[in-house]
């Protein structure tokens, strides 16, 4: 799978998978993107001090780099769990330049222990923040664990339809603790349909730049 490093509208890099023309973030900017759909609207709204975390396409580590982040500051403890069926090769990882606009010198060693981790093996990155990188696809998952958020950060349903029907989030729903929450940057008619077939209360939420809106579920 060919990709290709591109530059975000907020001066973000992402990756484009070249085949599809698709890429890992919005071309509006993948750093505001991410701080608004998965921090903003998911990790700030668990009210807890330990929050497990799932993510399904950690992708470039963009989100596990900034949960890292808010936790820091907030005093959270996190247990993140990425799947990820098609990691970044080293060189990718070094053209990511979140570190550099995030303008926190301490956060260039996190994010290269993010992506260094041993796949399947919890690993301790800091006292408050521990990551298990699975490289594998969603569907092959099978994890008994409990999570109280999932950020649902896959390609869009025209790419990957079977990540975004009632069967993806059936599953999902059925990894959740009760009152779970699931984040994700889709607000697409059929997408909010299949969350709410296998359960989730669905609430659209004003979206990141160059999207009006988002969406946030909740197992109830």
């Amino acid at each position: 799978m060919k990709r290709s490093v591109i530059t975000t509208g907020d001066g973000s890099t992402s990756l484009k998978i070249d085949a599809w023309d698709e890429p890992y973030h919005s071309r509006h900017g993948a750093l505001q993107e991410s701080q608004h759909v998965f921090i903003r609207e998911g990790l700030a709204q668990v009210d807890a001090p330990k929050v497990a975390i799932l993510e399904l396409g950690f992708g470039t580590g963009l989100n596990a780099l900034l949960s890292y982040d808010f936790a820091k500051a907030n005093s959270k403890i996190i247990e993140y769990y990425g799947v990820e069926a098609f990691p970044l090769t080293p060189a990718e990882v070094s053209e990511m330049n979140y570190t550099e606009l995030l303008a926190d010198e301490g956060l260039i060693k996190i994010f290269t222990k993010l992506h260094l981790t041993q796949p399947g093996v919890w690993t301790t990155i800091d006292s408050f923040f521990s990551l298990k990188n699975v490289e594998k696809r969603f569907e092959e998952l099978q994890e008994t664990k409990k999570f109280d958020l999932i950020y649902h950060d896959a390609f869009s349903p025209k790419l990957q339809p079977e990540l975004w029907d009632e069967k993806a989030f059936e599953k999902g729903f059925s990894l959740l603790r009760s009152g779970g929450k699931l984040v994700t940057y889709s607000a697409k008619g059929s997408v909010r349909r299949a969350m709410e077939s296998v359960g989730f209360v669905v609430e659209k939420v004003p979206g990141p730049p160059g999207k009006r809106e988002m969406i946030r579920a909740t197992k109830g």
